[in-house]
């Protein structure tokens, strides 16, 4: 627990990705109207595979270091395997504990297993997810 306590402080004070960066195939801009997080995403799709991710977060920790966590886990990855990867990592989180991730499937994202217990930090932690999900389906190339 104390380690993945760390991941998330580290990912929060030194995010993977941050900055919006061009060239983007689509952008997406969500809002947790319970705590205030926002993030701007962009995604980019070369060749069927997520090239790159970038955006701008603001908010707590745990939103921002579940961003950095998703730009590592889903740049160089074919299209066809983000779905599945977010979903798991949604379920881990909406499962209010019963799911603890697995870590060959979520790697460093089942640092948030914990978040599950605390329903009002999930939304927190999916932020990205949604909005990365919202610019894939905007994305021509996806």
């Amino acid at each position: 627990m104390d380690l993945y306590q760390q991941l998330i402080i580290e990912h929060s004070k030194r995010p993977h990705g941050e900055g919006l960066r061009a060239p983007f195939g689509a952008q997406a801009h969500h809002v947790n109207p319970t705590c205030g997080d926002e993030i701007t995403l962009r995604v980019q799709v070369d060749d069927g595979a997520v090239a790159d991710v970038s955006y701008d977060a603001l908010g707590c920790s745990i939103s921002r270091a579940s961003a950095s966590v998703l730009h590592d886990l889903v740049v160089g990855r074919p299209v066809e395997e983000v779905g599945p990867l977010r979903e798991a990592v949604q379920h881990m989180l909406t499962s209010r504990g019963a799911d603890p991730g697995d870590e060959d499937v979520l790697g460093d994202a089942v640092a948030f297993a914990g978040v599950a217990k605390y329903p009002a930090r999930v939304k927190c932690a999916l932020l990205s997810w949604s909005a990365l999900a919202d610019a894939l389906l905007r994305t021509p190339a996806a």
